[in-house]
């Protein structure tokens, strides 16, 4: 069994003349968001094994907005998972050695939301059904799905959605500004 957490890097700055895309950062929001998502992860006891991270500068925040961990994973940096769709993120997990028992890929959207959509076919019972359903209409910057993996990685036929985390799921009561 794997465990894969994909994660939508937090909300970043809107574009600006002259910077390109890659070169967005978090914006405040973001920034909170991403400190809420560490609290959520370290209480659920998500840690990975190694981070898969695409190298745009709003991912990169998005990870040192989840650190220091407890126990410090491997983290590789892959140019293909700059605005990858979602059959090159599986390409990517393809790559993974079988000995990684956790994997955090970083990335963006559409290909993020249309693996997670992809993957969410084998959930059972009534929270992973309530899960996959919000899941299924939007993943929103800062957003984290858990999935179980029964077998290889290059091969995540039979994943089961565990969990769907939003920022507004970790403060409901905060102002989404």
């Amino acid at each position: 069994m794997h465990q894969l957490l994909l994660l939508r890097h937090a909300k970043s700055v809107r574009e600006e003349a002259g910077l390109a895309d890659r070169d967005r950062s978090l914006a405040p929001r973001g920034r909170r968001d991403a400190a809420a998502m560490r609290a959520a992860m370290r209480r659920l006891g998500l840690v990975p094994d190694l981070v898969l991270l695409s190298p745009s500068r709003r991912t990169r925040e998005t990870l040192a907005g989840l650190e220091p961990w407890d126990d410090t994973p491997l983290v590789e940096t892959l140019e293909q998972l700059y605005l990858a769709d979602a059959a090159g993120l599986e390409a990517a997990l393809a790559e993974v050695p079988e000995t990684v028992r956790s994997v955090l890929l970083i990335g963006h959207n559409p290909g993020l939301h249309l693996l997670a959509r992809t993957l969410v076919g084998g959930s059972r019972g009534d929270a992973a059904r309530d899960a996959a359903g919000r899941l299924a209409e939007r993943y929103p910057t800062g957003a984290l799905a858990e999935f179980v993996i029964p077998g290889p990685w290059h091969h995540l036929d039979g994943a089961r959605l565990i969990r769907f985390l939003t920022p507004e799921d970790l403060a409901p009561d905060q102002t989404r500004a």
